[in-house]
């Protein structure tokens, strides 16, 4: 099972690499009843060792998720993968149609879900029905089944608090249950993904792929967001700029550091003269001086821009951290930290409080 006929072409042969689980316990796990899918359980595809039985069902997954439902339904047939066991297909189109209890007698068949996933799942269900019947002003029914349905499953019990609360509610204002797709999506984090499929998982891996790829080009240019999937991504040393646009001459002596704001409108410089400069980013990307910060006594090592962009920290070597507002150009306060002396600053990404630095410790002010 599994092999490749003698007698078919070339170009119609797979190479079948065998795993270490049995076709029957791959089967049984993604709850698959299909004869072709068993025969072809342990075949693999590519250099990976891709189990070809997923591949197919993640890209039929795409195929319906995109909306090609008769394209995704053929690959079903021709390959004789399915893409979800009759079950599960059953639930869904169950949860779909909002046939609440029918769903839950269809949960408990499903194979391959353990108890915790099913009183998750029927929770879930059930409390879409709960808030339904609300929405329909059944309020007799709606409690009947909080108390007799939902209450005896024991878990999320401030949710369930918070389900009672409503009827009180119900009155006063509309309570609306989640849109049903919703809902189906909500299931399908719930269950295992060899079960219902994550949705777009393909284009997931894809995503993550193109990602690894851009994370690895040595000259990636940010500014080349074209990505095709034809070729692998690669921006190529032309990428990299080459011709000057701009000499900045402010600076007297050795510029020492560079940053850029987080918006990009201001560029943050400081220099071994013992001077920051602010520079103004234009709308054509030309830089003029918008402020010159002079205080520190010593060569200014680094600067770094709050995350709103409204402040900046400028640090002296061995001195003082100052803080300047950026559309006045004046200081705001001097952190000196007993003659410690400072190497460097920075700010926590919520912008309440500052890094610093010095020879011999860090803190947080």
């Amino acid at each position: 099972m599994g092999g490749v006929e003698a007698n078919q072409p070339p170009s119609k042969r797979i190479k079948v690499k065998r795993s270490s689980s049995s076709p029957s316990d791959i089967i049984e796990s993604s709850d698959l009843d299909s004869p072709m899918a068993e025969s072809l359980a342990d075949d693999t595809i590519g250099y990976k060792g891709v189990r070809k039985v997923e591949f197919v069902r993640l890209v039929a997954e795409s195929l319906h998720s995109l909306g090609y439902k008769k394209t995704g339904e053929y690959l079903e047939k021709e390959s004789g993968i399915t893409l979800s066991s009759s079950g599960v297909t059953e639930f869904a189109q169950q949860i779909l149609d909002g046939n609440w209890d029918e769903s839950l007698n269809s949960l408990r068949k499903i194979s391959g879900l353990d108890e915790s996933v099913v009183k998750s799942s029927s929770f879930v269900i059930l409390e879409q029905k709960f808030l339904q019947l609300l929405n329909e002003h059944k309020v007799e029914n709606a409690l009947r089944a909080l108390r007799n349905e939902i209450s005896p499953l024991s878990i999320n019990m401030n949710r369930i608090c918070e389900l009672s609360s409503f009827l009180l509610l119900s009155n006063q204002r509309t309570i609306k249950p989640k849109p049903r797709s919703e809902v189906l999506r909500d299931l399908q984090k719930l269950f295992p993904p060899n079960v219902m499929i994550p949705e777009l998982r393909l284009l997931h891996l894809v995503e993550q792929a193109v990602d690894l790829q851009r994370d690895s080009c040595s000259f990636h240019n940010s500014l080349n967001g074209d990505t095709s999937l034809f070729i692998d991504h690669n921006c190529g040393k032309g990428q990299i700029p080459l011709h000057t646009s701009q000499i900045l001459c402010h600076h007297r002596d050795e510029v020492w550091f560079l940053e850029f704001s987080h918006n990009g409108k201001f560029l943050a410089s400081s220099s071994k003269d013992r001077s920051a400069v602010i520079w103004d980013v234009d709308l054509d990307g030309k830089l003029k001086i918008k402020y010159e910060l002079l205080g520190h006594k010593q060569s200014v090592s680094c600067v770094s821009w709050s995350p709103c962009d409204n402040q900046l920290l400028t640090c002296g070597v061995e001195e003082v951290v100052m803080r300047w507002d950026v559309f006045s150009g004046k200081v705001l306060y001097v952190y000196d930290k007993n003659d410690l002396g400072m190497i460097s600053c920075g700010w926590s990404p919520e912008g309440y409080s500052r890094e610093l630095t010095t020879k011999v410790s860090q803190c947080r002010i």
